[in-house]
């Protein structure tokens, strides 16, 4: 009896497992509003990559943004303690105005990606999406918003 009171003190004392998914919720965008999962697993047997690629890809593609000659429209970041949490959120009103353009964008950067050495070795070039990336370099989630008034979050999970 005292053992099941002092786990239930325990379990009532513990985060909510969604509690701690939007820990950053309110800060760096406002409450998730929709969310989906992936599960297609377009690359079976690739091993997730390990935290220092999902850093590098977060840098670079941050590079790319500030060496434009136009200032970028959304920042792209990475958070968690394994770097698995990937977040894009709009700096501007017109961007992300809408969940259809903010996949419109995510769209425009498949089509870059789709180029890259990686997807052409392993056949993924045609076929393959931002999705499929994030979810091939071991990122658990993805969310989206305008900054303003809505987030989307995207959790990947292999085979769901």
């Amino acid at each position: 009896m005292i053992r099941a009171a002092a786990l239930a003190l325990a379990l009532l004392a513990l985060p909510a497992a969604a509690e701690i998914e939007d820990r950053y919720a309110g800060y760096h965008y406002p409450p998730v509003t929709t969310e989906e999962t992936f599960t297609r697993v377009i690359a079976p047997g690739t091993p997730p990559a390990e935290q220092a690629v999902r850093v590098n890809f977060v840098t670079s593609i941050t590079k790319a943004q500030l060496a434009a000659p136009e200032s970028p429209r959304y920042v792209i970041f990475e958070k968690g303690a394994n770097s698995d949490r990937l977040m894009i959120v709009a700096l501007d009103d017109e961007v992300f105005r809408t969940l259809f353009r903010a996949r419109a964008v995510l769209a425009q950067l498949t089509s870059n990606m789709r180029g890259t050495d990686f997807f052409r070795q392993q056949d993924l070039h045609l076929e393959g999406t931002l999705y499929d990336m994030l979810q091939i370099m071991g990122f658990s989630s993805l969310v989206l918003s305008d900054g303003a008034t809505w987030s989307h979050r995207v959790n990947f999970v292999a085979g769901g």
